[in-house]
């Protein structure tokens, strides 16, 4: 078979490596869509996922400039051609979609399409999306050339893990938002817990305060100036929470801005002093940030839980093109071999894992009364 300049075994491969290298579903979609359309040498390509209200949830496309994109307008519907591909079975292979009975014209801004190469994406019998090709890049004397039967069974192929790619990363958003959910469940509970104990504290000294007003006016005096201390302080963690139990801000605000607000939180939240430092970080890839960030959060809550700590660093500065995370604390410490033993893990296996999952490394160093390290290292874009 010959596909153009990416033809062959090691194309396919190229592009299947492609598509299981990333975890957001956005940057999968996107993947498929410049695979397919270099793979089979196409002029345009797209991939339209269904909503449940005949149109699209998302429609990702490939060979279109942005402007043009915009220009077109909305999201197409799941009529004619498109229709086809989501609610029949088979590919949809066409010399000029153009003259297909089904065909119903394109939005003014719409570029021309002729030859086209369409198929379902399938998870079981469920359709999760619809992948099309159009103008294949060859000499088309007399209408000839187009897509073919081998160009049908590759794209087949691609299709088939497209499917194993997209299920795998909606899996993985999915994991995410529940991992999120979970993270601001405890964080609400630790900032609960240091609120009632400012508000607590607010109340004895102002019962203290009316017992001295008539027998020591200046030592009452003391107090009230304690019990508007006191208020002011739980004042500032109601306002803490408020802002830490919004949606993580990951996505939109970046990893170190994002961890600076979580310190600065827990740093109000807690008796240890929790400091941030960053030095030189460059944006990272989506799936390396959310595993940094979620390391950092054990690894916090693991020694202003656990270790007695009085001073917990975070830092994350550049290396090459990626970058190290160093969470480190004055607390007890411990042997890392005699918790793995005693099957108590304290989170370093997750830890682990989500360091291995971005292609990462963790570094655990530890020992009763030296306090602890935990350093994960992402090798970056």
């Amino acid at each position: 078979m010959s596909h153009g300049p990416r033809s062959g075994l090691a194309a396919v491969s190229t592009a299947l490596l492609a598509m299981s290298r990333h975890l957001e579903v956005r940057d999968v979609l996107k993947t498929i869509v410049a695979s397919a359309r270099e793979l089979l040498d196409a002029q345009y390509a797209a991939l339209g996922v269904p909503d449940d209200h005949g149109g699209f949830a998302q429609f990702v496309v490939d060979g279109v400039s942005d402007d043009q994109w915009r220009a077109i307008g909305p999201l197409p519907r799941q009529h004619g051609i498109l229709a086809a591909m989501l609610h029949e079975p088979g590919p949809q292979r066409l010399a000029d979609v153009r003259k297909d009975p089904r065909f119903e014209g394109w939005p003014s801004a719409h570029p021309e399409l002729a030859d086209f190469l369409g198929l379902p994406i399938r998870d079981g019998d469920e359709v999760i999306g619809a992948l099309f090709l159009a103008n294949k890049n060859c000499p088309k004397p007399d209408g000839g050339c187009g897509f073919t039967a081998d160009d049908e069974e590759l794209l087949g192929i691609l299709a088939q893990h497209a499917a194993i790619a997209l299920t795998n990363a909606r899996l993985y958003e999915r994991s995410r938002e529940l991992t999120i959910a979970e993270e601001r469940s405890r964080l609400a509970h630790e900032l609960h817990d240091a609120v009632s104990q400012k508000l607590f504290s607010l109340r004895l000294t102002a019962q203290a305060a009316a017992r001295l007003v008539d027998r020591d006016p200046a030592r009452a005096k003391g107090e009230l100036q304690q019990v508007a201390a006191l208020a002011a302080e739980a004042a500032d963690e109601l306002r803490a929470a408020v802002v830490e139990l919004r949606p993580a801000a990951l996505d939109e605000d970046g990893l170190v801005a994002t961890l600076r607000t979580q310190v600065r939180v827990l740093d109000r939240a807690h008796c240890a002093r929790v400091t941030f430092t960053a030095h030189g970080v460059k944006a990272l890839p989506a799936a390396q940030e959310e595993a940094l960030l979620r390391v950092a959060q054990e690894a916090l809550h693991n020694a202003l839980r656990h270790s007695g700590a009085k001073l917990v660093g975070v830092t994350l500065d550049r290396r090459g093109s990626g970058a190290v995370l160093r969470v480190s604390d004055d607390g007890t410490g411990f042997d890392p071999r005699l918790v793995r033993r005693a099957g108590r893990h304290l989170g370093l296996v997750s830890m682990r894992d989500r360091a291995s999952g971005v292609g990462g490394a963790l570094t655990v160093r530890s020992a009763p009364g030296e306090g602890t390290v935990i350093e994960m290292e992402v090798p970056g874009g």
